[in-house]
């Protein structure tokens, strides 16, 4: 039987009796959900994905089809996974803004190829205030805006993923965009960059 062809929900329901069905699910989603995990926890994330396919595979008989199909559930257990290294996260973000700072140009890579080294001097510096703007959102808010940026759900997706009506989504996501864009500042383009 061709596993394409076949429905997540239905893929699911036949792994209740036939758990190696399961596989199946895994290998749909697993490259997504664990891209989605790396972007946010970073080196961790192959535990985290395995931690919530197990977690989705141990209530897969207990899953309930809630509308946008199997994304939102797996994104929801993932997120509930992240949420309990929050704290990881945070600290990681907040490492990540602390070593993007400490680091400086030394007056001798400003010769031949001095372009580039401004080049990366300046993306380190917006990496440092994208980590520091992430740790200082709310966890509510930073999930919205990482599901949205990095797993690419949709409004409808993440709502079911974090069991909250649509309309929280957006408030939550203008909000989280507002206080990011805030903490960026204006940002620098060069001309070569408006053509």
């Amino acid at each position: 039987m061709n596993n394409v062809l076949i429905s997540d929900d239905v893929l699911i329901r036949q792994s209740v009796d036939r758990p190696e069905r399961f596989a199946a699910l895994f290998d749909r989603h697993a490259p997504a959900v664990h891209r989605y995990l790396a972007r946010r926890i970073g080196e961790a994330a192959d535990d985290l994905l395995a931690e919530t396919f197990l977690i989705a595979f141990r209530g897969r008989a207990g899953y309930r089809e809630q509308g946008p199909g199997v994304r939102p559930w797996l994104y929801g257990i993932a997120t509930n996974v992240l949420r309990r290294h929050q704290r990881q996260e945070v600290r990681r973000y907040r490492a990540l803004a602390r070593m993007a700072g400490a680091e400086s140009l030394s007056p001798e890579s400003l010769s031949p190829g001095a372009d580039q080294a401004v080049d990366r001097v300046d993306a380190q510096a917006l990496r440092r205030q994208l980590a520091a703007a992430l740790a200082g959102l709310q966890r509510r808010d930073r999930d919205v805006l990482l599901l949205t940026a990095w797993a690419e759900l949709s409004y409808a997706e993440i709502a079911a993923v974090l069991a909250i009506p649509v309309g929280t989504v957006r408030s939550r996501l203008n909000r989280a965009r507002r206080v990011t864009r805030d903490a960026l500042g204006p940002i620098r383009i060069t001309p070569e960059e408006q053509s």
